[in-house]
């Protein structure tokens, strides 16, 4: 295996921390974005789309002015982002604070302690649909894997209509409605995929790409003919070299891969992001696509063109991270069945236990703040928020568990957490099961784990990050149709260490949204006026059935 750690001895840094400020007016942007498309309003910054890459260094603070033009909330979020100390930056309203209320302003703080691979997107009304996101790449001087150059692909998808006509569509009574016969193009760097840029290589000089994903719904697959890649970061966290031939992306994660340049300057390359018809509707030009662009060594050099091109899983389970860290040893395990309901009328909803997802008339991190003991308690929360409250410095085992059609990459705010073993549900031998060694081994951390169709994942985390934090399918159409629920971490420890600035505090006053109490604001054991949980029922309509089975629902 090539050799591309480099060992740096202990020092003090003397690199002068920075401010990198971004200032941001968040304003509706009527485009096609360069395709075949009729132009539809998006969300954009500045009156653009797309948004630049924000870049920063490691120890920088990001200081994100941003101002509300639009004629709702907004927010944005720091994906991936631990926010250690800083979780009302998190950016999620209604739970992390209020948003940003239409022709205000706002400023997030943000201390940069992580280096890696991440995206900055909007969280109000999964904003990020229709443009609101942009990567976010953050750099080490003393990364242990060096390079020459670097290169990034970011990846997403733009529809002809907008997140709300979607959910629209797909909430018609019975589950018919299908966002489909309105397909999407593929956008790679904010640009029709088939104008995809080349690359310049040159010899036996070592590349880092990154590739974010930003897609609202397909798996996408990242190679170059003729190189071998190596993944060295998964979701921010360094890993161990893993050489592959190709890299599968779900929505929401990122992967950085170093490749080392050929000797010699005689042939040219391609590499290829391929969009995958998994769990999918197969449309022409759509679902699958594939994007071609070169790699240069020298432009007289003819092109090596091969006869196929690799696709494969994502392997985690063989991946470990650079830094040692054992299996944790689980205090507790939570059963998290991804599964749709329906209420009597027959509209669907997507649900985790079967708890659709609506906001609390308090941002939840607010109660944790203001109810005392009863922080500690879940109901606290509203039972529609689907609240686990966790002990701090306890090691928390999810099962994650996707008996139905459907697929799900399920993020979690505030943490990363190890993969441990994969497995299919219907699997009454043991023989799918899939599981990282007990000891002598590093599992792969991260935030995005993508739980593929008729399987399970179980992922542990040690939840030593004090704040409110969502767990969430990043599916847009998913969370958006109530797929989320939150972590309460460690209540009593936030309330003797986090004190909310003022300006977060002054945005609920201006939406006049309370800021004191439980999920119905009140100081008690009092929830009246709390936002009601529906039932709703597993069994899917006879009607949708059929219609899932043909591949037209997601």
């Amino acid at each position: 295996m090539m050799r591309f750690i480099k060992y740096i001895p202990l020092l003090v840094s003397l690199v002068q921390a920075k401010r990198v400020v971004q200032d941001w007016d968040i304003t509706y942007v009527t485009t096609n974005r360069g395709l075949n498309q009729p132009p539809r309003r998006g969300v954009g910054v500045n009156n653009k789309l797309p948004i630049p890459v924000v870049r920063a260094e490691l120890g920088d603070t990001l200081i994100l002015n941003v101002r509300n033009s639009l004629d709702v909330p907004t927010s944005v979020h720091a994906h991936g982002i631990l926010q250690h100390g800083t979780n009302y930056y998190d950016g999620v309203p209604m739970v992390n604070g209020c948003g940003i209320a239409p022709g205000s302003n706002f400023t997030y703080e943000i201390p940069l302690q992580q280096s890696g691979t991440y995206w900055l997107h909007g969280h109000a009304a999964e904003q990020n649909f229709d443009g609101l996101q942009t990567p976010l790449i953050i750099t080490d001087p003393n990364d242990p894997y060096p390079v020459d150059e670097e290169y990034l692909f970011a990846v997403d998808d733009w529809w002809p209509i907008t997140i709300k006509e979607s959910l629209a569509i797909l909430q018609q009574p019975g589950g018919l409605g299908t966002p489909f016969v309105y397909p999407p193009q593929t956008l790679i760097n904010g640009v029709f995929g088939n104008l995809t840029k080349p690359v310049t290589f040159e010899p036996e000089k070592t590349y880092r790409i990154r590739l974010v994903s930003m897609m609202s719904l397909p798996l996408w697959e990242f190679a170059i003919d003729d190189h071998e890649l190596y993944i060295v970061e998964v979701d921010g966290v360094l890993t161990k070299p893993k050489a592959v031939n190709v890299v599968r992306m779900a929505p929401a994660q990122r992967v950085s891969v170093l490749v080392r340049a050929k000797n010699t300057v005689a042939k040219n390359y391609q590499y290829h992001i391929t969009v995958l018809d998994e769990y999918v509707p197969p449309i022409p030009g759509v679902y699958p696509a594939q994007f071609d662009g070169a790699v240069v060594y020298h432009p007289d050099a003819p092109v090596d063109i091969v006869q196929s091109i690799p696709s494969e899983r994502f392997d985690e389970l063989s991946i470990e991270t650079l830094e040692y860290e054992p299996v944790l040893v689980a205090d507790q395990s939570m059963f998290l069945n991804l599964t749709y309901g329906f209420t009597e009328e027959e509209i669907p909803f997507e649900t985790i236990n079967l708890i659709a997802y609506q906001d609390s008339l308090v941002p939840s991190l607010f109660s944790a703040l203001t109810t005392g003991e009863r922080a500690i308690n879940p109901i606290t929360y509203g039972p529609q928020t689907n609240t686990r409250v966790l002990k701090y410095n306890e090691v928390v085992e999810m099962l994650f568990w996707s008996p139905t059609e459907l697929p799900h990459p399920m993020h979690l705010h505030g943490h990363v957490f190890q993969i441990i073993e994969r497995g299919l549900v219907n699997d009454t031998t043991g023989a799918s099961r899939q599981r990282v060694p007990d000891t002598g081994f590093s599992p792969l951390q991260r935030d995005t784990v993508h739980v593929t169709q008729g399987e399970y994942v179980i992922a542990r985390f040690r939840a030593n990050n004090p704040g409110v934090w969502n767990l969430h399918c990043h599916f847009s159409w998913h969370i958006g149709l109530g797929f989320n629920m939150l972590m309460v971490v460690g209540p009593r420890e936030l309330q003797r260490t986090m004190r909310l600035p003022p300006a977060v505090i002054e945005q609920c006053r201006i939406q006049g949204i309370a800021t004191h109490g439980n999920a119905a604001g009140h100081n008690s054991f009092n929830y009246m006026g709390a936002p009601d949980l529906p039932f709703l029922e597993a069994a899917l309509p006879e009607a949708a059935a059929k219609l899932a089975a043909a591949g037209g629902s997601i």
